[in-house]
């Protein structure tokens, strides 16, 4: 009994495990890039930690409506919908769904790091804490909890089997 519960919740494991790193890895193989989400800026429609996958578009394709991923400062990204294209200027004005007023500054063109194709809510927060200290602790205690699964049924049928011999012998 032992065994089987122990193999059904190793087989759960890994296959979460799995799909996890599928959903994570096999999106950049088919062109996309992955952003965490970090605010709440495009609720109720994207989630704070979802991940949010672009693809590179054609500047001339955005229009208002669309939601984009552009660079701010240094290494920011934000992911807001487009209010208003600027052709003359080569900018789009911006605004978060969540948010009020549109945002400050408008965006170039050549910031737009691409456009919105699909999100993952809740996966962004692996992405996010699988890079540090604690997540990678976190990561590495599931493989241990799978690996005693694998062990822990043959070291209760060793005793069992001892059991049944003292009991056979007497």
């Amino acid at each position: 009994m032992i065994k089987k519960i122990c193999s059904v919740l190793s087989t759960c494991l890994l296959i979460a495990l799995a799909l996890v790193a599928a959903v994570l890895i096999v999106p950049k193989f088919l062109g996309y890039t992955q952003y965490a989400v970090l605010s709440g800026s495009m609720e109720p429609k994207i989630k704070v930690g979802s991940i949010v996958y672009t693809k590179t578009t054609d500047i001339a394709d955005l229009e208002t409506g669309d939601i984009i991923t552009y660079k701010l400062a240094g290494d920011t990204m934000v992911t807001h919908r487009i209010v208003l294209v600027n052709d003359a200027e080569q900018t789009v004005i911006t605004k978060g769904d969540a948010n009020e007023t549109e945002d400050a500054a408008p965006v170039a063109f050549d910031s737009i790091q691409g456009a919105y194709a699909f999100h993952v809510p809740l996966l962004g927060y692996i992405s996010i804490y699988g890079k540090t200290p604690l997540g990678i602790a976190g990561i590495c205690g599931i493989l241990v909890v799978v690996i005693l699964l694998n062990f822990l049924p043959d070291a209760f049928s060793d005793e069992e089997d001892e059991k049944k011999q003292e009991v056979e012998q007497n």
